[in-house]
Parts: C-alpha cells; structure tokens; sequence
C-alpha cells in the first residue's frame, strides 16, 4: 500500500509549524518512507505571544484560539500546497498541534489547533489529538513518536531528540523504554533571548561561557531527574521551574553571566541525557568496556543537532559509555518529528496501533486520533 500524507509538528521551541509531505509505502507490515518535500513556516511575533500566553486564557478564548490555530494551520497547509505543487496528491494530513495543557496525571492533556477546523480549511481528512486515548488510558502521552523509530529506522537503537524538551527511545529487543529527560531548546532560546537574539547558533555562546558547578548542581538535584520512567514533562517546567533557577540573582553577578547560563545548562542537558541513556542500557549496572561490544550507535535529532557544542558535549560525555552519536542530514534533523505524525496518522487511519505502552506508561497499546473528514462526500 501507498499512503501520501502531510505530517504538521509544532514544538515547544515556538519556531514554527514543520510540514512534511511523505511517501509511505507499507509491504507485508514493512514500511519505508521517501521524503518529498518540507518546510517550516516561521511564527509572526503575533502568533509566538498567542501560543505563549494560551495556558493563561479564560475558557472561551482559549477555545477561541484552539480554533482560530486549527484555521491558520490550515492555512500554512495550503500554501505549502501550492508553493510544492501538491494539488490533489494529499490523501491525508495528520496534527500534532501545539501542546498547551499536559497533567496526564490527571489523565489530561491538550493540543491547540482544531483538526475539524484544520480539515475544513484544507478539503482534506485529517488525523488530530493523537495524545488522548493513551492519556485516557491513563498513560503520560509523551513520546509517541517511538512507533516511527520502530518502524522507519530500525538500524538504530538509541534515538535522542532535542527540540523544546529532550527526550530518548532505547530499542531493548522486544519493547521500547522511552521518555522526555529534561528541557532542551526552549530554555537554551530563552537564554539567548536575554542577549537579543532568537537562539545561540551553534551554541557558539555556551562555548564562550564559564561552567557554574553551583548551578549546575542545583540543576541536576531537581526532584523530576531522579523519578522513573515513563514519565512526560509539560512546559512550564522549562519556564516555570527550571528558567528561573538559571537566571535566579544569585548567578547573575558577572557580566558574562548569560554565556556561563548557557555552558552551564548545555552539560545539564549532555548529563541528564547520559544519565538517561545509561539508565535505559544498563539499569544502573557498570556499561561493557568498549572492547567487549560495538558502540551503541545515537541518532540524534531536532533543533538541538544543529547546536554543535552541544553535539561535541554528548559525544564525550556518552562515549563514556559506549554510545557514538549519529547526526543525519538536515531534513532528518529538522522533520524527523513531522515525518512521523504522518506515519501515526496512517495508522489511525488503518485503524492499527500507534502509541506504544512501553512507553508511555499506558494499559496498553493504543490507536490513538480523532478523524475528521475534510473531503467531500
């Protein structure tokens, strides 16, 4: 079977909305994919402040915004569209959305951009809430994307993706362990945003900083690191919790503080994920000597591959426990993501499973999304 489907991912980092346009092609419950064209459509400033600000509306315009994004998403669909030529070769679209609220503790969790709004403005069906049943079911509905890595790059084991949060998937023979290990790129972003500009390209700041051992400490000590997975983190617990720490008055006394905020939060990210990755693996037991084995090989992507001293930190930091860390190419880095909300909304449609238990934590395994029919009878 052939499925032609665009895949849309907007992340915490408030970039802006990924499209990936793909080619499934699924034999004998094998699957491969072809890439067929991308894009990310930047956020107008207007449009980063309503996605910021959602959480603090009241009911009805918070609802008012689900549906005005659900349109506007629409809307980048189409133009995407028409500037690749896709005109009538889209079967499918499948959103993610922008997550808002997620206390899967509470068994909740919300994405912004009504799929039946999504669907209208396109003409085309779509799949969206891909979060809820594993949520309803009591799971952290967070990652999902572990049932792309499953079945579209089976020759890694180990997979980190670094966009707003951080998160791993660890392929141990017949199930996945995964989950989200701290935030990533929306702190670092909120760093770079205090010496006026938008993110530290190539994390050439964070080289130029000072490690602040007290900081990093403080860092490493919150209560989230030391919990077992599955577990999810919203949000605000980059903003909220973490971002505060970091720019708290007490580690703002030089004028190079930012930088050294930076380096500093950049070993957070590179320990925790060691910490994480070494936890999956091992179980808390000594890893092999490299001689023993072949190094585990970590494909990594997001936003995050891009951040090359970020990059250069992981890989010492995991070549301590025989991990060598992968960088694909750009369109991998950068739609890894998008390219499987398509994949999940293929199974949706198929009516398969799609979100895994392993992962999340949930009952059981899951068709997760909710349908909406765009086209015309």
């Amino acid at each position: 079977m052939v499925y032609r489907v665009i895949g849309l991912m907007s992340g915490s980092s408030l970039d802006g909305l990924d499209i990936a346009f793909v080619e499934f092609h699924e034999q004998a419950g094998a699957w491969s994919y072809e890439i067929k064209a991308t894009e990310c459509y930047a956020y107008s400033a207007e449009w980063v402040e309503k996605l910021k600000k959602a959480t603090s509306l009241n009911a009805a315009d918070y609802q008012l915004l689900h549906t005005a994004y659900g349109h506007y998403t629409g809307q980048l669909v189409n133009a995407f569209i028409e500037e690749y030529g896709l005109d009538y070769q889209v079967q499918l679209i499948a959103s993610h959305g922008h997550t808002t609220f997620h206390m899967p503790a509470q068994k909740m969790t919300a994405q912004l951009g009504d799929g039946a709004a999504v669907a209208a403005a396109t003409g085309i069906n779509v799949v969206s809430d891909l979060r809820a049943m594993d949520v309803a079911l009591g799971g952290n509905g967070a990652p999902i994307v572990p049932i792309g890595e499953k079945l579209l790059l089976k020759d890694y084991p180990l997979f980190l993706n670094l966009g707003g949060i951080a998160n791993v998937s660890c392929n141990l023979a017949s199930h996945y362990i995964a989950y989200d290990v701290c935030p990533a790129n929306r702190v670092l972003n909120m760093l770079a945003n205090k010496a006026g500009k938008s993110f530290d390209e190539g994390g050439q700041m964070a080289a130029g900083g000072t490690l602040q051992p007290e900081l990093l400490n403080i860092l490493n000590a919150l209560e989230y690191y030391h919990l077992p997975g599955p577990k999810s983190l919203a949000n605000d617990f980059g903003t909220d919790v973490v971002f505060p720490l970091v720019t708290g008055s007490r580690f703002r006394i030089k004028d190079t503080w930012i930088q050294d905020s930076l380096r500093t939060y950049v070993e957070h990210i590179a320990v925790q994920v060691k910490n994480a990755l070494s936890a999956c693996l091992f179980s808390g037991h000594q890893p092999p000597a490299a001689s023993d084995q072949p190094p585990y090989k970590l494909l990594v992507t997001g936003g995050g591959a891009h951040n090359t001293f970020l990059i250069d930190r992981l890989a010492t930091l995991l070549r301590e426990i025989n991990i060598d860390v992968v960088v694909p190419d750009k369109k991998l880095i950068d739609y890894k993501e998008a390219i499987i909300m398509a994949l999940i909304g293929v199974l949706r449609w198929r009516e398969e499973n799609n979100v895994l238990a392993s992962v999340t934590g949930s009952l059981r395994n899951s068709i997760g999304g909710a349908v909406w029919i765009g086209q015309e009878a």
